[in-house]
This record gives C-alpha cells, sequence and structure tokens, in this order.
C-alpha cells in the first residue's frame, strides 16, 4: 500500500497529477489533496477523480497509470 495525493495545480494540459507520498515531484502541502492508502495507483486516479475530472498518474512515481 502507498500513501497517494492529487496535485490542486494543473499542468499545461490540464491535468491534475496523482503522486504517491515519497514521489520527488509531490507538491507541496498546501498544493495537494490527500487521497489515501491504495494498492494500486489505478485505485488513487480513481479517487482523484471524486475531485477533479482530468487526472493522469504522474509520469515519476506512478508510471502505470501515466497516460500520454
Amino acid at each position: 500500500m502507498a500513501t497517494y495525493y492529487v496535485s490542486k495545480i494543473k499542468q499545461n494540459n490540464g491535468d491534475h497529477e496523482v503522486h504517491t507520498g515519497s514521489c520527488t515531484y509531490l507538491p507541496t502541502s498546501e498544493n495537494r489533496i490527500y487521497l489515501g492508502e491504495y494498492a494500486s495507483c489505478a485505485d488513487a486516479v480513481k479517487a482523484a477523480r471524486l475531485h477533479y475530472s482530468q487526472v493522469n498518474g504522474c509520469y515519476f512515481c506512478s508510471r502505470a497509470c501515466h497516460t500520454s
């Protein structure tokens, strides 16, 4: 299980990225929303969609859920 967060800041393409708690690119605490602990990034992305319609996994820490 890993702890996941979604960024409040949109990427240039409009995506809000989902990160693990240990990601090098994890946004600061004021710029992220705690999603919870999940066994996979897929479940974390589903949880992030409750906050934002356009989400994506981080290329570096949630690559299995990252789409181009």
